[in-house]
Order: structure tokens, then sequence, then C-alpha cells
């Protein structure tokens, strides 16, 4: 993907300021936005001080006359429709991602708080994500009401992605009958984790006998200073859960041992999916959860470490939600040029300020 086309892309946004007095172009603001957030830039000020260090070339090369400062950054992303930026920018991500022949698309939803937006004691923007875990891409976001919770925010966030075929990872807090039902019509599967909110099903699982499985899958890795082993099991439930669609039980046992010494953990978790057996095994079953698990990692965490989010107190109009969308685009573009440290990819961007450019061109090699 040229800068030309990313251009492109954000001209697909409405511009909310009137013709009359705009000294800037909104695809190049955001574009100068989205380079300086391959920097590493974590606020208004860091991003209109990345562009004055690009100064006037980097400027001339996306049609602009001199180099925005700190105030047009703020007011004009405080004003620009959050979720309609989203909706873009997720289209754009669902397209450079599309699953090849015979690949099924693994769509995580999870949410995250933005700390660092709460002003009157509100608790702050709260943000639902659809994340690729084949990707590491960003495929949506939206705000969800504050009046509200993620779970009507959840088709909301989904409805303008292609659906069919995929498999839709999700949190306790999801397991609803409703949105069951809303997956299966749009002609995808679900793989849904089941904890107390759920009793009666939770009870189901729990009861089932998970000793006579012998359908297993085990995996062991290293890393976050811990051991971790996992058993994975499935099993087939067309009678006896009263759940929709779901046709596999799952049970998932963990084992943590810190590799410093210390007391191991063992927690078992159960989740229920629509896959039938032939189209997932107990190790794609693992696979699926670990890959929702992982969300944490590969966007919360970056975006909480890495970017500093919870410290950046935009708090004004949509601002909060504008710089958490391009904290994503940096991510996503980055993950789909070969970045695996995003730490370390940003201080490269940061040295020289060609570099952003030059990584958003390769996507269209």
């Amino acid at each position: 993907m040229a800068p030309t086309d990313l251009l492109a892309v954000f001209e697909r946004v409405a511009d909310p300021r009137k013709r009359r007095g705009r000294r800037y172009r909104l695809p190049v603001l955001l574009t100068l936005a989205t380079c300086a957030a391959l920097a590493g830039a974590r606020s208004f000020t860091a991003v209109a001080e990345w562009a004055a260090d690009a100064g006037d070339v980097v400027a001339g090369l996306l049609g602009a006359v001199r180099v925005p400062d700190e105030s047009t950054f703020r007011r004009v992303f405080a004003r620009l429709d959050a979720d309609a930026l989203d909706q873009v920018l997720g289209a754009w991500a669902a397209a450079v991602t599309a699953p090849g022949q015979g690949e099924r698309r693994r769509v995580a939803v999870d949410g995250k708080t933005l700390r660092g937006s709460r002003a009157g004691g509100t608790a702050g923007r709260h943000l639902l994500a659809a994340f690729d875990q084949r990707h590491g891409a960003v495929l949506g976001q939206c705000a969800v009401d504050a009046k509200s919770n993620e779970i009507p925010a959840l088709k909301t966030l989904l409805t303008g992605l292609d659906l069919t075929g995929a498999v839709v990872t999700a949190d306790a807090l999801h397991t609803q009958h409703d949105t069951a039902d809303w997956l299966v019509e749009h002609d995808a599967h679900y793989f849904f984790i089941v904890k107390a909110n759920q009793p009666t099903l939770h009870a189901q699982l729990t009861d089932l006998p998970w000793a006579q499985v012998r359908t297993t899958a085990r995996t062991k890795d290293r890393g976050h200073g811990r051991a971790e082993r996992r058993i994975a099991k499935a099993t087939e439930v067309r009678a006896g859960i009263g759940f929709p669609h779901a046709v596999q039980a799952v049970q998932i046992t963990r084992h943590r041992r810190p590799l410093t010494g210390g007391d191991a953990q063992t927690e078992t978790v159960y989740a229920v999916t629509s896959l039938p057996t032939h189209q997932a095994s107990p190790t794609l079953l693992a696979e699926l959860a670990r890959g929702h698990w992982t969300v944490e990692n590969q966007l919360h965490w970056v975006r909480d470490v890495t970017y500093d989010e919870d410290h950046h107190r935009a708090r004004t109009g949509n601002a909060p939600q504008i710089m958490a969308s391009l904290r994503n685009l940096a991510m996503t573009i980055l993950r789909l040029t070969g970045t695996t440290n995003i730490a370390q990819a940003l201080r490269h961007h940061a040295r020289r300020p060609e570099r952003p450019l030059e990584t958003i061109k390769k996507l269209s090699c």
C-alpha cells in the first residue's frame, strides 16, 4: 500500500470542518499522525513534534504547504467521527488480510477502557475491538455506550465485516444466546468461554465425564517468567446442552510454574463452540483459545505499555478514540510488514523521518 493509497483510504472519512478556512486536508493530517504513531508518538504534542522534525520535505510529499501544529491535530481529531474512521480502517484491514483458499478467518473480540480519558467522575471511554488472530491486525473498533455494555456493541462492531466461514472468539461476557444466534445467522461460527455468569451452562460443562474423553491436544511454552503446559479436551454435545448451535464442549487445563521457583498454579476453563468435530479438532480449538488470550499481549499490552495509552490525557470529544485508532493502525501496518517486536520497530521508525512512509509503501509490494 503506497502513501497515496493510504491517503485514498483516509479520503473516505468525512471532514467535520467547513470548507472555508481549511489549511490542511484531513487525509494529510491523518497520514502525518499515522506516521508519527509508527515512530512511537504517544500524544498530540508528540505527533506535532514528529511532524515538525519530519519537516517540509515529508509534508510536501503528502501535499501539505506547511507542517501543522499541535492545536490543529487536537481540534480536528476531537470533532472527527471516530466510529466512521474505525469503519474505514477496519474495511481496509479486512481487505488486506482476506483469508486465502481453505483458510478460516479467526476474529477475537475484546474490550479495553481508556483510563486516561476519565473526566467528571466517568470511567473513561470504553472501546470494543475485533482482532485478526492470524495476522495480528485490528479489523474494527467501536465505542461502547456509557449507559450500556459490550454485549450489544459486538453486533455493531462486526456488522461491516464479512463473517462468512469465520470463527469469532469472545470471553464469558459474550456467551449469550442472542449473540450466538446472530453469528450463526451471519454464516459465522463462535468459540465462547463459559464462566459463572452462565451458571447452568457452566455446571453442565463441569459435570461432563472429562476423565473419559481421550481426544486431547497438549502444548508447552515459556514466557513472561513462567513455564506453561496446556491440555485441551473436546467432546460432542449435540444433546443436553442448553446453548444454541453448540456442538462441541471444550475443557482447557493450564498448569503454570514460575521459572524462578514458587508455587505452581492450575486453572481449568470451559468453552462451547458451533464448530463441528470434522472442522475443528482439539488442536484447532486450543489454538483458538490461545489466540483469543494473546489479544491481551498483542493489542492491549502494546497500547498500555509501549504506547503508555492509559497516561494519555486526551478527553475532549472523540480525540481519545481517534488516537487509539491510529495506534491500532500503526500496529497493523507493522505486523503486516513483518514486525514481531513493536517497541523495537517504533524506535527504528523514530530515528529517520522517512521510514514511516517507506514502511507504509511496503504494503503495496
